[in-house]
């Protein structure tokens, strides 16, 4: 048996996304929900800080020319993705450490750091670690995209919908509720428990990756598209 699986995340993730479930089997269907655009930012003195801390790649993506300011400062990254940004970004001290924020901000704790610069998108949310230091900057905003003519049709026939976040599955929600689109036969594979909560009810199944990971996710849509057998790569 095969699948076809709903990809909702921002470009260029979307394809990176898409492709790797067509590998694994599956049809991806591509309609993203938002738009990723970059925000005006600037930091006066980069010396002010210790590290510079990435929740999302989409920092370094849209960055733009204030991060060659910021390549003397060690980053922390949620991820390997993200991790994989910065490095070609030009950053040489990158640590991949955990792939959650508060993961993240621990071992920035262990390892010394105190003054942490957060660049961020518009919808981040704070990390409260009293002995932190964290300034947030907004590099990027996610805006919402209403969706395509083809959206409804293809979440119809998907047998799995992705979301990568939250906010994403809040949207998806909102979407299928306006138009009051049954979803008892789409099963939902979420990026977290808080985004299946945000994702509402009335889904066929829903399934939350074990870590906040692409691949996760990727292996649990081949899992209950009947791409392959539970526990197996």
């Amino acid at each position: 048996m095969t699948g076809a699986a709903l990809v909702l995340r921002p470009e260029p993730s979307a394809t990176r996304t898409a492709r790797a479930l067509a590998d694994a089997g599956l049809k991806p269907l591509v309609h993203p929900l938002f738009e990723v655009r970059p925000c005006d930012w600037s930091v006066d003195d980069p010396a002010r800080f210790d590290a510079l801390m990435l929740t999302s790649a989409n920092a370094v993506r849209h960055g733009g020319g204030g991060l060659s300011a910021l390549l003397s400062l060690p980053v922390y990254a949620v991820g390997s993705a993200t991790a994989e940004a910065a490095a070609d970004r030009g950053f040489s001290a990158v640590f991949a450490g955990g792939n959650d924020a508060a993961t993240l901000a621990a071992r920035m704790l262990q390892d010394g750091q105190r003054r942490i610069l957060h660049l961020c998108g518009a919808d981040y949310r704070m990390v409260d670690l009293p002995a932190l230091a964290i300034e947030q900057h907004i590099a990027y905003a996610s805006e919402a995209l209403e969706p395509g003519p083809n959206f409804f049709g293809d979440a119809a026939r998907a047998t799995v919908a992705l979301v990568h976040s939250p906010r994403a599955a809040a949207r998806l929600d909102a979407v299928l509720s306006a138009q009051g689109v049954d979803r008892s036969g789409l099963s939902l594979i979420a990026i977290s428990a808080n985004a299946a909560k945000a994702a509402g009810t009335g889904w066929r199944e829903v399934a939350i990756a074990a870590k906040t990971r692409d691949e996760d996710m990727i292996e649990l849509a081949a899992i209950l598209c009947g791409c392959q057998q539970e526990g197996i790569a």
